[in-house]
């Protein structure tokens, strides 16, 4: 039963997204890159066909109220820093939620842009290596479209860039015939905290709480885990 929750709070996640790409972008998958994305993550995650198309329709009837992204940042137990990214169509009630669980669980919520210099915010891509590319060719022909950062595994390439160079880098990779992977956003801490076991427990009391509401896309913190 916990698989299943877990899914059914995964496929929510990424029906909004659909929804919110497709009210900023169009319902092309071909003239809207964001969209093309989260289709594919959606793929990946086995979200039935007919999930993605629901959400397509619904965001353009309108019968779904327009979705915003809104960020919080707050404090949680023993100073850790943490940021609430959700997607939500009421956004007095969403912020009354994550400032309770905040209040409740030894923590507070702050100002918008307040930790922000604790993050740094990175589109990362995963994609498959290309015959006849060496990495070193690749890394230095997507320098010029904002990948700072390429590391190979057994699972393929993964390019890190800031968040800003999204659609640069994803252009690039498509139009040069590289297989997308996986495309996601991250807030990459670049001070991180050490705790002892009680504390961490603390710590995750509260992101679990943050988490378990559905209006909640992701959370990042700077817990050393």
């Amino acid at each position: 039963m916990k698989r299943w929750g877990n899914m059914a709070r995964v496929f929510t996640k990424l029906g909004k997204q659909i929804t919110i790409a497709v009210l900023e972008g169009g319902a092309d998958p071909d003239t809207n890159p964001r969209l093309r994305m989260v289709i594919q993550t959606s793929k990946k995650e086995n979200m039935p066909k007919e999930n993605v198309e629901r959400a397509i329709k619904k965001a353009i009837s309108r019968d779904e109220s327009a979705y915003k992204e809104v960020v919080y940042e707050g404090y949680g137990p023993n100073g850790i820093a943490i940021v609430v990214e959700t997607a939500t169509d009421n956004p007095t009630r969403t912020v009354a939620n994550i400032r309770s669980y905040f209040n409740r669980n030894g923590g507070s919520l702050g100002i918008t842009g307040s930790l922000q210099f604790l993050f740094d915010h990175k589109c990362i891509f995963r994609i498959n290596p290309k015959a006849g590319v060496s990495l070193e060719d690749l890394e230095l022909d997507l320098i010029d479209f904002g990948v700072d950062e390429l590391v190979e595994d057994e699972e393929g390439i993964l390019l890190y860039g800031d968040f800003q160079f999204y659609f640069s880098i994803q252009k690039y990779l498509e139009e040069n015939g590289f297989e997308l992977l996986s495309a996601e956003f991250e807030r990459i801490p670049n001070d991180m905290k050490e705790l002892n076991d009680e504390q961490k427990a603390q710590v995750m009391k509260l992101i679990d709480k943050i988490e378990d509401d559905e209006d909640v896309q992701n959370v990042f913190h700077n817990m050393v885990e």
